[in-house]
């Protein structure tokens, strides 16, 4: 598989905290990699480790199949990153905010101007950045890190403290980049309902340690969906279910959940309950969200 980022077996100790242990990812490339993890898993220590701003206590990161060890400033000009609160210069337009860093890296002002097209903002461009709304300011920030023509690009809670409209711009942003662009994206977010709407890929960490990775799809495969029903006689129907082998759990009220493999056993509890002279009011199957298996995940 073409990987853009590897971790083997990263470790990044503070004294006594582990803050990263035996961590080893695998990012696709050309992959929306949602990485997740409460607060205090480790996600910006691993981050701050891919881009070479710490240096592990022992195991390597490679980029691009080569180690970040050896050849640090000659692949991190392949990586695009933001992470944490934007540095913007609010007395400059968003092109002058641009053209300061594009003389740093050395970039080209077609460059510049495509990153600022890439985001939205090149009708935008010439106004002062303090004009910018929290959304126009995000964006400016990810053409900031695009500005290089990155083949990774790694965002560290890149919606945080931004209003809907503004969260819908970033997450159209975010499906775009490696849908037309081939851009890989390396994405840590909070925000579980906004990954599962961008994310081809999952990893999730606790206390520093890897608890899965894999495709969005097999995530959702191993965690079966749920039927919730209503019934006139819930205790009734337990004892029917019970009877049939299903587990069942009380919701309260006329309500009961249970676990189900698909529209099969959904006809089969049906006709069971009606057989067992239970009136069914409500039948909803639902697919877990991936808040409900990070929760099931982490709290194992």
């Amino acid at each position: 598989m073409d990987t853009t980022l590897i971790t083997h077996d990263l470790t990044r100790r503070f004294g006594e905290l582990t803050a990263v242990d035996a961590l080893t990812l695998s990012v696709p490339r050309g992959a929306v990699y949602g990485f997740l993890g409460p607060n205090g898993a480790g996600k910006t220590t691993t981050i701050r480790l891919a881009l070479g701003l710490i240096h592990p206590s022992a195991g390597e990161v490679l980029l691009f199949g080569q180690p970040l060890r050896r050849r640090r400033l000659e692949l991190l000009r392949r990586v695009g990153a933001l992470v944490e609160v934007p540095s913007l210069y609010p007395h400059l337009s968003g092109r002058d905010n641009l053209e300061v860093t594009r003389r740093l890296i050395d970039a080209t002002k077609a460059q510049r101007d495509r990153a600022l097209a890439l985001v939205g903002l090149e009708d935008d461009a010439d106004r002062l950045v303090k004009t910018f709304s929290m959304g126009m300011k995000q964006r400016l920030a990810l053409a900031l890190a695009l500005m290089g023509e990155p083949e990774l690009l790694i965002l560290d809670e890149p919606t945080n403290g931004l209003d809907p409209a503004g969260i819908r711009e970033i997450r159209e942003l975010i499906c775009k980049l490696p849908q037309e662009h081939g851009i890989t994206i390396f994405l840590s977010s909070h925000l579980l309902a906004e990954i599962e709407q961008v994310a081809t890929h999952i990893g999730i960490i606790q206390q520093g340690r890897l608890l899965f990775e894999g495709t969005l799809d097999a995530l959702h495969a191993q965690n079966e969906p749920q039927l919730v029903l209503e019934v006139d006689k819930p205790q009734s129907a337990k004892e029917v279910l019970h009877a049939y082998g299903w587990k069942v759990r009380g919701n309260g009220g006329h309500s009961l959940t249970l676990a189900v493999n698909g529209a099969a056993d959904v006809a089969r509890i049906n006709t069971q309950l009606v057989q067992g002279g239970v009136n069914i009011y409500h039948l909803n199957l639902q697919q877990p969200t991936l808040e409900d298996i990070f929760l099931a995940v982490t709290q194992a």
